[in-house]
């Protein structure tokens, strides 16, 4: 394999976990030789915080408000000035490929590529129609579904998170044979001896028999984290303590919970952690939570918990099936079901040994399936090289 020409575009906005995959895979790309030149409004390759799912801090355009049909409006417009950044950066760069992270209205990958005559690949992590259309935010459905099908169906290869987001892109136009999955990834080596050695730095403070059930992420209500709260106040869960690493929007309701529960004292909040220092965190925790998530994401903090050979603790639905498998790299609970989380709970309550064989194995499975960002840099090449025979 010799080094390729990439140029990667994108749409993002906020410096959140979609910011987090662009930079992780740029910066994987380029550590594999390939040139990559990444062409968007607002550059995301430098390493952001990683806050999961939602808006963080950002630029000036993630703080302007605007009505919601003007922002789609504006989304819509966008295409055109997509298509003309691409072929301004395509004229002295001569990509070998473009790869695009598919956003609502948007076809500028597709219209470029053509244009240049090189493989688009085109990156999917939600159906993103669908999802609007349930939030009650898709202003011109018909002309954005016009759009997510000729991209689907026009790129050369489309990339799914996770094998249930495949399925729902066949329904939206995407070609079985055109469709592969490479799924969100994390880096081991970053969660050594060093990071180790900061977590129980981190632990300082805390009882020496305490548990430290961990969640990253920007927190809404939705995450659920009240049944964290719930189980932690089950008589025989008493040693259990909540860290919450990152934003939180849905603090006070936490906190009133918390309070309501008589937990205060064992929820611990630590705010918006950078890049360098998130390792760290994951390795204070003696287990790490999901307690809720969306039916077709791969979330980031699932393969930092593996990769930092914590066991994780996540609700048993088919996208995360597809990497945890229970009682052996992870454990799964009944969705929605306090009762059910508190049982396996328990049970990594009082059996610190068996968790820590499948925290061990957790990070045997992301090392041999290479669930890791470098190993997501050789699968977009290998599409490209397919592509290429």
């Amino acid at each position: 394999m010799t080094g390729y020409r990439i140029l990667y575009h994108h749409r993002i906005r906020a410096d959140d976990g979609q910011a987090v995959h662009v930079s992780e895979l740029i910066g994987a790309l380029r550590r594999a030789g390939h040139e990559v030149l990444e062409c968007a409004l607002v550059p995301k390759a430098e390493p952001v915080a990683n806050t999961e799912e939602a808006d963080g801090a950002g630029s000036l355009w993630t703080k302007l408000s605007l009505p919601r049909r003007v922002v789609e409006v504006l989304e819509i417009a966008y295409s055109a000035q997509g298509t003309r950044m691409l072929m301004r950066a395509a004229a002295d760069f001569r990509p070998h490929m473009i790869y695009e992270r598919h956003a609502l209205h948007c076809r500028a990958g597709l219209v470029a590529a053509r244009r240049l005559g090189v493989p688009l690949l085109e990156e999917v992590n939600s159906p993103m129609c669908d999802e609007m259309a349930r939030l009650g935010a898709l202003c011109f459905p018909r002309r954005a579904r016009r759009a997510e099908r000729s991209v689907l169906a026009g790129a050369d290869c489309v990339l799914a998170v996770t094998e249930v987001l495949r399925q729902r892109l066949l329904e939206c136009g995407a070609e079985p044979e055109r469709t592969r999955v490479i799924s969100n990834g994390s880096q081991p080596e970053r969660f050594g001896a060093e990071a180790r050695r900061a977590g129980r730095r981190l632990r300082a403070g805390l009882p020496a028999d305490a548990f430290v059930l961990g969640f990253v992420g920007y927190m809404r209500p939705w995450h659920r984290l009240d049944m964290a709260l719930e189980a932690m106040a089950q008589p025989d869960l008493q040693c259990v303590h909540l860290m919450l690493v990152g934003e939180v929007p849905a603090l006070q309701a936490v906190q009133s919970r918390a309070a309501a529960l008589q937990l205060g004292a064992r929820v611990h909040t630590m705010g918006v952690v950078p890049p360098d220092r998130l390792p760290a965190h994951v390795c204070a925790f003696d287990a790490a939570l999901i307690p809720a998530i969306n039916g077709y994401a791969s979330p980031l903090k699932m393969f930092d918990s593996l990769a930092a050979g914590v066991i994780t603790l996540a609700p048993d639905q088919p996208n995360l099936r597809e990497r945890i498998e229970d009682g052996e790299n992870g454990v799964l609970f009944a969705v929605g079901d306090v009762e059910a989380l508190a049982e396996r709970l328990r049970l990594v309550v009082t059996c610190p040994e068996r968790a820590r064989q499948i925290g061990e194995s957790g990070l045997r499975s992301l090392i041999e399936n290479e669930w890791t960002w470098d190993g997501n840099a050789r699968r977009v090449t290998s599409c490209y090289e397919e592509l290429s025979r």
